[in-house]
């Protein structure tokens, strides 16, 4: 008959190594998976809540804003200055740079106001920053009133904006056209039939 363990004093010897070597993978195991903290601005969505702001970043420039963000709790990052930290959610841990607008103080709310009400004697034009339409629409009464109406619907489309190239200032975001441009640069994928 064969012979019975007792206890693991008694074990034999493969029984003790395969142990061991089970321990030593368990432990290099944990060793690999321990990676160094994440710079703060490399978390991913979710480690930090979304920008959800209603109104246009302050601030922006070159169609660039950085916004604040806050880590959530018990997140673990490198901040900028490369200390590592753990937040509770109340520290800036980065500044992220999202998209924006460029805006130099022209109002879309005054923009439509003037032109529906006054376009007819060019004031939308003056406003806007283009003063020889302004004067052209009025001294011909808004090109007898189809100009005005016109103006009316290219500026409430914002289609026509402030003469310098920047945009309205809008209170929130609505419903915002993006115009699409087609230059020369523009990359165009070849259309392929099956």
């Amino acid at each position: 008959m064969g012979r019975r363990w007792r206890g693991v004093a008694e074990a034999p010897f493969p029984f003790l190594l395969l142990v061991l070597l089970l321990l030593w993978f368990a432990a290099v195991r944990a060793a690999a998976s321990s990676e160094p903290p994440l710079k703060c601005d490399e978390l991913r969505l979710g480690q930090y809540p979304e920008h959800n702001s209603t109104q246009e970043p302050m601030n922006c420039t070159n169609h660039t804003a950085y916004v604040q963000c806050l880590p959530a709790p018990n997140i673990t990052c490198k901040d900028h200055l490369g200390v590592e930290k753990v937040f509770t959610g109340h520290e800036v841990g980065f500044y992220k740079p999202i998209a924006c607008r460029n805006v130099n103080g022209y109002s879309y709310k005054v923009a439509v106001a003037l032109s529906l009400f006054l376009g007819w004697l060019g004031a939308d034009r003056f406003y806007l920053g283009y003063p020889a339409l302004g004067l052209l629409k009025f001294c011909t009464v808004g090109f007898c009133g189809i100009g005005s109406l016109i103006d009316f619907i290219l500026i409430s489309m914002q289609i026509v904006g402030p003469s310098d190239g920047s945009s309205y200032i809008i209170d929130y975001y609505g419903a915002r056209l993006t115009r699409l441009t087609i230059t020369n640069a523009t990359f165009r994928k070849m259309q392929s039939y099956p």
